[in-house]
């Protein structure tokens, strides 16, 4: 690839993009685990380009150009996180994250390295679940930028250190810190958090969330979910828990005369619901929200609501007819 390479830090705009944009789908994923939404992480992908095209000159890498970029992309975020000033301390629901978005599986899927690159970056652990990325918000910068690098790229400690203008020595206390830190921030009863496609289960389940929204069915709601079942809407500073709470919230929604069409998706590995909503005397169902189901043992125990504009990215329609 080197021939290519050279070719276009050589040639013009054009053909360093054609090189560049085959890394767009996995530096976005990278920005989305370092910011948590998906918008801002699309900010950061154009500025990487942006920064990119202008250091072109002082690229000594060889083939080296994906960790160049992932490089810079991780330092793009580093000053986007302190731009933004936020500080998590701890992620007891999703209303203490209201920048979060979800991330559409589609898109995930589209991150297959191609052969021909020999510094193809691995992403052997998906981690990319809500809770997870919640967790990672509480981690300073240059902590999260570390582990992220070391745990779910996969990175030696010396290419991390080379990414973040630090020591190996620096590099290894900052993961042992961040390590102690996320694992105190994420829910009980994990210590695995790559993630794969849903279960058959967790497949079922959301079949049966499906079935009893367009029924306007809240007791079947209530037969599939956790007794202390919590509800957050990000970025809304909105919590609701436990069964006793959501059961009439959910019969007073399913009685108003308005109806729902949903249609299964699934974001961040996690199985999602896209639910549009037909009010009464409209003739079409129209996009209304994303819910994000959290499966424990068997049943859902959380639902974190998002509005629709994401549903282009899901490849989703604005609209269903009636």
């Amino acid at each position: 690839m080197t021939d290519q390479v050279t070719a276009a830090f050589a040639g013009g705009e054009s053909a360093f993009a054609a090189l560049t944009e085959r890394y767009r789908r996995e530096l976005h994923v990278h920005c989305y685990r370092m910011l948590a939404s998906f918008d801002e992480a699309e900010d950061a992908v154009q500025e990487t380009f942006l920064r990119a095209w202008r250091s072109r000159d002082t690229f000594q890498g060889g083939d080296l150009v994906r960790a160049w970029l992932y490089k810079i992309a991780t330092n793009v975020c580093l000053d986007a996180i302190r731009r933004a000033g936020r500080r998590l301390k701890s992620p007891e629901s999703m209303r203490e994250v209201p920048w979060i978005t979800p991330y559409p599986d589609r898109l995930l899927d589209e991150m297959a390295p191609a052969e021909d690159e020999p510094d193809a970056v691995v992403v052997t652990r998906e981690t990319i679940e809500l809770a997870f990325l919640a967790a990672l918000q509480v981690l300073p910068p240059r902590q999260r930028a570390t582990l992220i690098a070391r745990d779910v790229l996969g990175w030696p400690a010396s290419e991390t250190a080379s990414a973040l203008d630090t020591t190996v020595a620096s590099v290894n206390s900052a993961l042992q810190r961040a390590r102690a830190t996320l694992q105190a921030h994420l829910p009980a009863k994990r210590t695995d958090w790559s993630a794969g496609e849903p279960s058959e289960a967790e497949r079922a389940l959301l079949a049966s969330f499906i079935e009893a929204h367009e029924r306007g069915d809240a007791a079947l709601a209530v037969s599939i979910a956790s007794k202390d079942l919590r509800i957050t809407m990000p970025p809304a500073p909105l919590l609701f828990e436990g069964i006793g709470v959501i059961r009439p919230l959910l019969e007073n929604a399913f009685a108003d005369g308005r109806t729902w069409r949903l249609l299964p998706t699934v974001a961040n590995r996690m199985p999602t619901a896209a639910s549009y909503l037909k009010a009464p005397g409209d003739d079409t169902y129209r996009a209304f929200k994303l819910d994000v189901l959290r499966v424990v043992d068997g049943r859902i125990a959380e639902i974190t609501t998002f509005g629709w504009s994401l549903f282009p990215h899901f490849g989703l329609p604005a609209t269903l007819e009636a």
